[in-house]
């Protein structure tokens, strides 16, 4: 079985569980005013931040698979891997342009959106190194 890069299951742990525990928190609204984006009020904007529910329970589902077939010796977590980090790349991205394009710079929600973007390019290259081995 191909070894999984140093620290990918960890990352992996601390977004499923993070996004899964975000979307709890939004839902029964127990997020205090101080920590609520721009224009929480706007319902466009609440539907707009409800538009990522499904591509983050999507990262949070092909990656927390991603550590079980590891786990049981399946191959096949490269593939749940890279879908994962596909998806939250995506998803980092397309919170950075909304962001950009209102006009909000709030390190809060800029910092986490950043990570997300980013961190996936670290593993993208070298889960395309194992796989080209």
């Amino acid at each position: 079985m191909r070894s999984a890069p140093k620290g990918l299951f960890i990352v992996f742990f601390i977004v499923d569980i993070a996004f899964i525990m975000y979307w709890a928190i939004t839902y029964l609204h127990l997020l205090p005013p101080l920590f609520l984006y721009k224009d929480y009020t706007n319902s466009i904007l609440v539907d707009w931040n409800w538009s990522f529910f499904p591509i983050d329970m999507l990262i949070s589902i092909s990656g927390l698979n991603t550590i079980w077939l590891y786990r049981n010796n399946s191959n096949r977590w490269v593939f749940f891997a890279l879908v994962s980090l596909l998806l939250t790349l995506c998803s980092g991205l397309m919170a950075i342009s909304f962001w950009i394009y209102h006009n909000d710079f709030d390190l809060g929600w800029w910092i986490p959106n950043l990570f997300l973007l980013f961190y996936p390019m670290f593993y993208l290259n070298k889960l395309y190194k194992i796989l080209t081995l």
